[in-house]
């Protein structure tokens, strides 16, 4: 099943199970005077049912979407869904009882009535889910809807991943290829290139199937970014010893900025420390390594803050911003606005906004190069609105389409990227999540005028995606506006 299917069967599951248990409400708080079309109330008020059920059919829809229920849960475990789900339940009914059932509850049937409810959209939407996991998984037996997988490790380790994974198939990985590393830094590329398979013993006494690589090249291990693009990969599974702390960090380097799942086997629990979650799929013992760790609800919350202010900052300082604008235009020949390049998520590449600060030609003659506190190219406002920060404002644009965040990494331009990242271990990382206007490095540590200072603020942003939360963004945020109320920046 497509990620595409997957969205819309759970989509419609939930519209039913919402639905249903609207009219079950409905049947069981008006008794006998509830009518299919339209009834009237002890209090002679008419209800038509076809509103209640689109108002909380769309109510919960938003709640679930709210706390990450229609996030991919690839080949995970039914029951902990479930039990997401009865959390989620839980906060919605309390929602509904405080914002909009309170006043049609009658006295002495509050409590049985409110946990008839819960229990009918929790079990309603729980059958449904069950049903489509269930599918999922029988599709997954069959061969279908699985993710790719590519394997890198010593030869011995790989070999027995294959056969592990073999033995699993309800954790739905199809080995797509192997990077097979030989003693001295070399690799063997296997890839997948006939469907031949051979016998394994399972868990049961059962055989079952695996696919066999064959050698079709050799190359370095710097092949493995190619390879995921060339082969389709969703997952990075990791076969390597717990002593091979050098092989593993090149490994997490070239995969970062990659859209794939690193797993890799138990053994390297104790040398990645936080920086993974232990998971068992379906049996197949496996740790996710550099997770996000933000909860659903709070990355949810996060855009809601972000669109929210966004759009009020630019509405309701729309007045000073066209002033800005002007003077910009009036201090130094060129364009108000600043577009260049920048390099956001998952390395996609975005023009982002920005007030002129410096000459129109500030870099024909040098070419891309860093600002430092006291360039020569910034025009007379350009200093002034660096230092309270509002050359940023047009950036809210940015926000509101998506590209950026408030708070994140800072966006670096595509030229020093890929110069960066050849230089810095794990700078790519920075690429997971959303760039911002503002972050933690930001307030932390001054412009970038050297290599160390990148090098520096690199460890910022890595301790901020280490350790996101609502609690953090605010304080930088917090951090954001005394500087620019100071007007202490640079």
């Amino acid at each position: 099943m497509s990620r595409k299917a997957e969205l819309i069967v759970l989509l419609l599951s939930d519209t039913v199970a919402a639905a249903l248990s609207c009219l079950l409400y409905l049947r069981i708080q008006f008794g006998e005077t509830f009518d299919w079309f339209v009834f009237t109330t002890p209090g002679d008020e008419l209800v038509y049912p076809i509103y209640a059920i689109i108002g909380l059919s769309l109510f919960w829809i938003v709640i679930f979407l709210f706390f990450g229920m229609y996030r991919e849960r690839y080949a995970s475990s039914r029951f902990d869904e479930l039990v997401s789900l009865a959390k989620v339940v839980t906060v919605g009914v309390l929602v509904l009882v405080f914002g909009i059932f309170i006043n049609t509850l009658q006295a002495g049937a509050s409590a049985s009535i409110i946990f008839f409810y819960w229990a009918s959209v929790l079990g309603l939407a729980a059958v449904g889910r069950i049903l489509v996991r269930s599918a999922q998984k029988a599709l997954i037996l069959r061969g279908y809807g699985t993710h790719k997988a590519l394997v890198v490790g010593w030869s011995d380790q790989v070999e027995r991943l294959y056969k592990d994974v073999a033995r699993y198939p309800a954790a739905g990985l199809q080995i797509v290829g192997a990077i097979r590393l030989g003693q001295k830094g070399e690799a063997q590329v296997s890839a997948v290139v006939e469907q031949e398979a051979y016998p394994l013993s399972g868990g049961d006494g059962a055989e079952v199937l695996a696919p066999e690589a064959r050698a079709v090249d050799v190359h370095a291990i710097d092949a493995l970014p190619r390879l995921i693009d060339d082969l389709e990969v969703q997952d990075v599974l990791i076969a390597l010893g717990s002593e091979d702390h050098k092989e593993l960090a090149e490994v997490l380097r070239l995969c970062d900025g990659k859209a794939v799942s690193l797993k890799l086997v138990p053994d390297f629990y104790l040398v990645i420390g936080g920086m993974a979650r232990t998971e068992h799929i379906y049996g197949l013992p496996l740790i996710e390594v550099l997770p996000v760790p933000m909860p659903a609800w709070e990355q949810s919350t996060k855009r809601l803050i972000d669109l929210f202010a966004s759009f009020a900052v630019l509405v309701v300082g729309l007045p000073l911003w066209l002033v800005v604008g002007l003077l910009v235009r009036l201090t130094s020949p060129g364009p108000a606005i600043y577009r260049q390049q920048r390099v956001g998520k998952q390395g996609r590449v975005f023009t982002m906004y920005k007030f002129r600060t410096m000459r129109q030609d500030a870099e024909a003659h040098t070419g891309p190069v860093w600002a430092t506190e006291d360039d020569p190219r910034y025009t007379k406002i350009g200093r002034w609105l660096r230092k309270t920060r509002l050359d940023e404002i047009p950036q809210l644009w940015n926000v509101l389409k998506s590209d950026m965040s408030l708070v994140g990494p800072r966006p670096e331009r595509p030229f020093f990227v890929e110069k960066l990242a050849k230089e810095i271990p794990l700078y790519n990382r920075r690429h997971r999540i959303k760039p911002g206007i503002t972050g933690w490095a930001q307030v932390m540590w001054r412009y970038d005028t050297s290599l160390e200072d990148v090098q520096q603020k690199v460890k910022y942003d890595l301790f901020y995606i280490e350790n996101m939360s609502l609690r953090m963004d605010f304080k930088i945020l917090f951090r954001t506006i005394r500087t620019a109320l100071m007007g202490s920046g640079q």
